[in-house]
């Protein structure tokens, strides 16, 4: 199983020196990914969060772009993936996006995964234009059209959404297929679909029970949808808190002390997880001890 870090990209260690000492160092202890976060906004009134609502984290109300961020980062990296999670499909056009994750695939040489969502912000969809109830069906269309983009010339696609005349659309990306597509799930419905439509799902990491039944019915929709479980990643985030004490039961899944969250990582191994990272940007863990639990982890996981 795999290890990544997600860059300080949002909240109050979010800077240029942030992600270039983050990037750096995770490559150099041994960190398999590096990952980015994209926020539209953040709405000063009170928002819906999954049923709650409240003010959004202070940690939204600076994010730097991800697709540049990560160019940024491909540049001073030289083997170490680079993945989103999560772009928000819907409040993009697939041509766009696909030239974009095709360009970073190739200034990278292949080093990308894309993973995508379909929002869940109601105020960011009304910024865009899009039709929150469209959100699912869209993100469907759109990830048939970042594959017909990064296929064969001429491309062409024709839906309910996108449309794209017979054309040359390049670069095309270095990895044969493109970037594998993870999207980001939690809900059955949209689980299914990343079962139907993805190359792996991006489940978030809150308890190990849960986690449990969301990859089994993930690999019983695959099998549904006629395809191989084996050839599907799954690659967990863990939105995390780090504390030097251990910290008391019930507890969020990879949270806790050092030896807590190996703890963890063991169990999700046993799952079938392919790839695990972490963010650490609501915790307000301080860089140099990310960096040293990510050391830690890496040589003794």
């Amino acid at each position: 199983m795999q290890i990544g870090l997600s860059l300080p990209t949002s909240g109050k260690f979010a800077s240029k020196q942030a992600v270039e000492f983050i990037a750096s160092e995770a490559e150099r202890i041994g960190c398999a990914s590096l990952w980015v976060l994209e926020r539209l906004l953040r709405p000063t009134a009170p928002v819906d969060m999954d049923g709650r609502t409240g003010p959004m984290s202070e940690s939204y109300a600076c994010v730097f772009e991800p697709l540049e961020t990560l160019s940024y980062v491909a540049a001073r990296t030289e083997n170490i993936k680079l993945g989103t999670s999560v772009i928000d499909a819907p409040f993009h056009n697939p041509v766009v996006l696909a030239r974009r994750f095709a360009t970073l695939d190739q200034l990278s040489c292949g080093r990308v995964i894309a993973g995508l969502g379909q929002g869940w912000l109601r105020e960011e969809f009304v910024t865009t234009g899009i039709p929150m109830d469209t959100r699912g069906d869209r993100l469907e269309e759109f990830v048939a059209s970042l594959r017909a983009v990064w296929g064969p010339d001429p491309v062409s696609y024709a839906g309910s959404f996108y449309s794209i005349p017979p054309s040359e659309i390049n670069p095309k990306p270095v990895q044969s297929k493109g970037p594998p597509i993870i999207i980001a799930a939690t809900k059955p419905r949209a689980i299914k679909r990343a079962a139907r439509i993805g190359d792996g799902l991006n489940p978030l990491a809150t308890s190990l029970r849960e986690l449990e039944d969301e990859l089994r019915l993930f690999r019983g929709s695959v099998r549904e949808a006629n395809r191989n479980p084996n050839n599907l990643q799954v690659i967990l985030r863990a939105n995390n808190t780090l504390t030097e004490d251990p910290l008391p039961a019930p507890r969020q899944l990879l949270s806790g002390s050092k030896d807590q969250i190996i703890e963890d990582l063991v169990a999700v191994r046993q799952l079938g997880v392919d790839h695990v990272f972490f963010s650490f940007g609501h915790s307000g863990v301080p860089l140099d001890k990310q960096i040293h639990l990510m050391e830690s982890i890496v040589n003794n996981f």
